[in-house]
């Protein structure tokens, strides 16, 4: 049991963060006990917890220790010397975490899935090779491991651009996000021939409504992520990923931002950039909104079968291929 000291220390820590996003030192120690044995637990059993800029507030300044979008969280899962690492955040992540570190226990909370990554199969994939054989085929990150294991180099929002431009082949097949394909195309010469998985979050956001808050809001910058629709893009005064959301918002002047993606991020940046304020609404994803904190806490005590990412030793050999190069490539 911990002390009513550790209690009012764990009380103030969170409230320095989580007072930016609306909770009160009342609900911070309601969850103090709750992060103090995450982590805790976390040391002794040299696990690290690896959150995506989606997740809740609490999750992600009470116990995570590295914030990010995949591919930071991608090459902090590569890089980390831990035993084990917990994912928080959907599943295909926490595979992708599994197929870079084999050897290592890999934990996800709760089993969320992905409207992207259930768009399409390893079956699809091979249909699409065998009716495009000189194509390269570039995944989105946001995919199953048996996806993975199909495509010549993944993804991700991030980087996207610079594999497309990257690869030798100038016919790609680009999958699964189809909206993320057709923001793409205007910026490069070589074709990509897309598919039909859309994000729920994403496909949400409509132009009206970037123009309303342009009308209230002529001098905010609207920034918006790259699975939104091309129509939204359009509207817009950036299209990127959620860390170069995060990076814009850093370096500009303006003092208002809308951003157009899923709202853990402007819980990131009411919380880390207090100066800059946050307009407009934005959207909230059923799947990473799944975990939460006592899932964390359950899976590092005593995981269920499900909570361990195990994956056939052919797919991670062959989507081991696919990452690596993608990180190649990225440098």
């Amino acid at each position: 049991m911990p002390s009513d000291k550790q209690i009012n220390g764990e009380t103030e820590r969170l409230f320095s963060k989580l007072e930016k996003v609306g909770w009160s030192k009342s609900d911070c120690e309601l969850i103090a006990p709750l992060t103090l044995e995450i982590n805790q637990l976390k040391k002794k059993k040299n696990a690290i917890i690896l959150a995506h800029s989606y997740q809740t507030p609490d999750i992600m300044y009470g116990v995570a220790d590295f914030l990010g979008d995949s591919y930071a969280l991608s090459l902090k899962a590569k890089e980390t010397k831990a035993d084990t690492i917990v994912f928080s955040s959907v599943h295909f992540m926490a595979e992708t975490a599994k197929i870079l570190n084999p050897r290592k226990t890999v934990l996800v909370p709760a089993v969320a899935g992905c409207s992207l990554a259930e768009s399409i199969t390893a079956d699809d994939v091979r249909g699409l090779k065998k009716a495009h054989p000189k194509a390269a085929v570039i995944c989105y990150i946001n995919t199953t491991a048996e996806v993975k294991a199909e495509c010549d180099v993944v993804c991700t929002s991030s980087n996207a651009l610079k594999i497309i431009e990257r690869v030798r082949q100038k016919e790609i097949i680009f999958l699964p996000d189809e909206f993320m394909a057709k923001n793409l195309q205007p910026l490069t010469k070589k074709k990509l021939i897309g598919w039909k998985g859309r994000c729920i979050v994403h496909e949400e956001f409509s132009p009206e409504t970037i123009k309303e808050i342009r009308k209230g809001h002529p001098k905010a910058k609207i920034l918006a992520h790259s699975e939104c629709s091309p129509t939204v893009i359009k509207e817009v005064d950036m299209m990127g990923s959620t860390k170069q959301m995060m990076d814009y918002v850093d370096t500009s002047k303006a003092e208002e931002f809308m951003l157009v993606t899923e709202c853990g991020l402007s819980d990131r940046v009411r919380t880390e950039k207090p100066d800059k304020k946050i307009i407009g609404s934005c959207a909230l994803c059923p799947y990473m909104k799944k975990i939460m904190l006592k899932d964390i806490l359950e899976c590092l005590k005593n995981p269920r079968p499900e909570q361990i990412i195990d994956l056939p030793s052919e797919v991670i050999q062959k989507a081991k291929k696919s990452l690596n190069r993608m990180i190649k490539l990225s440098q």
